[in-house]
């Protein structure tokens, strides 16, 4: 092992381990533990996921850093409920806000940290190159991600009735379908534009490795 990889597995435990701390925080008495589940139950799934699929296929340091903070973004709203994070009801009495919107930043985050995996993975596991269809391709993959996770929402919520009154999170706004697909969408574009070329300089560096060991097995 070099020692970039050797301090890149560091890095990915000191994740998980933070991840794990605000997991075990989060279901110490959340506001309500049936809705802690279906907000945490995304960020248990891809952490599964990510730890059967680590040997095989290892992220860049940038993804897995992403992951780990939407995942605490999932566990504190969980712990909560989207409505009622402490910071943000402060920062909707402080400024006079509508509402709180911590669901806003869930809903950003749902768009930028997809959108840097789906690029890795696209450009790591398919043919294509960076340029304007990679960009389209991942936004659409991010719009798709949002879209389906609303119809989630709408689903528990007709299936559940008032229980799932908190999951859904409107707070009264009849838009907030629509303006939750829009931070989606802004989170995607975002991210590609602030972190694209980060992560390109780390793909090439995930690269380097794979190119040597194929130069040497010929």
């Amino acid at each position: 092992m070099t020692i970039s990889n050797h301090v890149s597995k560091r890095f990915h435990v000191l994740l998980l381990a933070a991840a794990s701390i605000v997991f075990v925080w989060s279901v110490i008495r959340p506001h309500d533990l049936f809705t802690w589940f279906l907000e945490v139950i995304p960020a248990i799934g891809a952490a599964v996921i990510l730890l059967f699929t680590y040997r095989r296929f290892k992220f860049t340091d940038v993804a897995y850093a992403l992951m780990a903070v939407h995942a605490c973004i999932l566990m504190v709203g969980g712990h909560y409920t989207y409505a009622e994070v402490p910071l943000f009801n402060w920062l909707r009495d402080h400024f006079h806000l509508s509402r709180n919107h911590y669901d806003r930043l869930g809903h950003f985050a749902q768009g930028f940290v997809p959108a840097i995996v789906t690029r890795e993975i696209l450009l790591r596991l398919s043919p294509l190159k960076k340029g304007k269809l990679l960009f389209f391709l991942t936004v659409s993959v991010c719009l798709a991600i949002s879209a389906a996770y609303e119809l989630i929402e709408w689903q528990v919520s007709v299936m559940t009735g008032t229980a799932g009154d908190a999951f859904l999170g409107t707070q009264g706004d009849p838009w907030d379908t629509q303006e939750d697909m829009a931070m989606a969408l802004i989170g995607a574009i975002s991210a590609l534009l602030l972190l694209g070329r980060l992560h390109d300089r780390q793909l090439s560096k995930a690269d380097q490795p794979r190119s040597g060991s194929s130069m040497n097995s010929r």
